[in-house]
């Protein structure tokens, strides 16, 4: 008997894709890890289809304001680009029918990406797809309705065979739903058939470990709304509990899961321990497009055995020109300039370098240390928008050497990931799902100084190619342990070595591209995707 694996039809459900900065239905990692999927798809020939919403209002535009805080913005954005499939599909939404145009994009050298709009002329309710992740949880259900259920009937309506259903995060988990409705509807299966049937084509990627992240809804708001789609109560109460939880009904709606690093596959599978009828929970870890994230000249550089420091160089300058331009701030290029770009979360610590002043202060008035920090909060997180606060403070304390970048983009991420010295990470430990940011800098020898969480397990080996701060088990005086080993290796193993030992800094820098450029790379993540995920085996 010979077992073989055929390549599977694939559609890809998320709620945001990070294509490029002028196309603005994305929100953060998610979205980005999103669009690079899509792209490595199209660049490997896969038979992938995306399915998302084209997010009117955007995330947020925010900006900080004269008092030194974020405030939001939200412009409505019209594209220019957006094929027409003469697609209309129809979900039935607190009792009104919601018309959902269905666009292609595939400008960005990605695979197919069929987007779902509600701003179609005599809806009812047009903004459902205006503001991403916006206003509260009966907007946030509707939205969630329309990327899953009406995901299904639009590719129905475009006629595209489906083998895999991916959900990429718990926001789609609505469109199981729907693929069991039609097996009851239309294959006169009885629910427990529907079921079994529709978790051989489902498989689910959770990411965030942080329960809050994991969204949730009460079961009257999911009546009310429409959600139930043909199911009763007790079926839904089977699949995602009390309150329904989306990520317990992804775990119970798919065949087989996934964590996105291999210490959060861990983290994950004791995160939902208790949850009867899940699914395994494998590790596959996150990666980023090359053609995006990594810098030509750097990878020439590094491919040719030319002068990887010249290359650095050049690309570090062009982003102290930028933020000179976006800010007025002129800093040094020869002085280390270290990057922390990501959401402001409590959990990911964006000011604890700053936590002992008399001991990190000195460096930063003197110049000997630089640092660029970018990132925003959600509009409703007030301790997100505290902590972008706190940076902005610091701004102003230090302010030829610490830098804020407002509304935080794509444009910002590539220049800061390419033209930083050293990318710091460090959030609480294992509260970082993956941590994307750092394998693009490590593609261009942008050397990571990160806690041993997400990705960096897999990658570090300490000052061979990066290094690492903290240690692996939980402290009780967690935040004042970390901050102290992040100042004894960094003042007394990278600044030094950044002074004195280019030769060797440089050797590092080949060290990091050689580790990261293909195992931490989506090419290789849809690799695995296909042949642990979508593939089932047949004889």
């Amino acid at each position: 008997m010979i077992v073989k694996k055929k390549m599977p039809r694939v559609a890809y459900f998320c709620m945001e894709y990070g294509l490029h900065e002028e196309f603005k239905i994305y929100a953060g990692g998610l979205g980005i890890l999103a669009g690079d999927h899509m792209k490595s798809a199209k660049d490997g020939e896969y038979p992938l289809v995306g399915i998302g919403l084209l997010w009117r209002a955007g995330y947020t535009s925010q900006r900080i304001g004269p008092d030194g805080k974020p405030y939001d913005c939200y412009p409505w954005y019209e594209y220019d680009f957006l094929k027409e499939t003469g697609i209309t599909v129809t979900v039935r939404i607190r009792g009104r029918k919601i018309k959902c145009k269905v666009w292609l994009v595939d400008k960005y050298g990605n695979a197919p990406l069929y987007l779902l709009d509600t701003n179609v002329p005599g809806n009812p309710d047009p903004l459902i797809t205006g503001q991403l992740y916006g206003w509260f949880g009966e907007e946030r259900g509707a939205q969630e309705m329309v990327l899953g259920i009406g995901g299904i009937r639009a590719l129905r309506e475009l006629g595209i065979e489906v083998d895999t259903y991916h959900f990429n995060e718990g926001h789609a988990a609505l469109a199981g739903m729907e693929l069991i409705r039609e097996k009851m509807d239309e294959e006169d299966m009885t629910f427990e058939e529907a079921w079994a049937k529709t978790r051989e084509e489902i498989v689910f990627t959770t990411h965030t470990p942080i329960p809050e992240g994991n969204e949730a809804h009460d079961h009257e708001l999911l009546k009310y709304l429409g959600a139930y789609n043909g199911l009763t109560h007790g079926q839904m109460l089977r699949i995602g509990g009390e309150p329904f939880n989306m990520t317990v009904a992804g775990l119970r709606l798919s065949r087989i899961a996934n964590g996105v690093a291999q210490l959060h596959k861990e983290t994950a599978k004791n995160m939902w321990k208790d949850v009867d009828n899940a699914s395994e929970i494998l590790g596959i870890t996150n990666g980023v497009h090359p053609g995006t994230w990594q810098d030509e000249r750097i990878m020439q550089a590094y491919r040719k055995g030319e002068d990887l420091w010249e290359a650095h160089t050049a690309v570090k300058k062009e982003l102290i020109e930028e933020v000179h331009h976006r800010t007025g701030v002129k800093l040094d290029a020869d002085a280390m300039l270290i990057g922390f770009a990501r959401r402001a979360a409590a959990y990911k610590r964006s000011d604890l370098i700053f936590a002992k002043p008399d001991v990190i202060g000195s460096y930063f008035e003197t110049g000997k240390l630089q640092i660029i920090f970018s990132g925003k909060a959600h509009p409703n997180d007030p301790v997100g928008k505290k902590i972008v606060s706190n940076l902005i403070a610091a701004s102003k304390q230090y302010p030829n050497s610490v830098v804020f970048l407002e509304d935080y983009d794509m444009k910002i991420g590539r220049l800061l990931t390419r033209g930083c010295d050293i990318w710091l990470n460090n959030p609480i430990r294992p509260l970082e799902a993956s941590g994307t940011s750092g394998m693009k800098a490590a593609m261009n020898g942008v050397l990571n100084c990160s806690i041993l969480d997400g990705w960096w397990p897999e990658g570090c080996a300490h000052g061979v190619n990066g290094w690492k701060i903290g240690e692996e088990q939980p402290r009780e005086d967690q935040d004042e342990f970390d901050v102290d080993s992040l100042y004894k290796v960094l003042l007394e193993e990278i600044l030094p070595l950044y002074e004195n030992g280019r030769s060797s800094w440089v050797k590092m820098m080949k060290e990091s591209i050689k580790m990261s450029h293909w195992q931490f790379s989506s090419d290789r993540m849809l690799e695995e995707y296909f042949d642990l995920m979508y593939a089932k085996e047949e004889e």
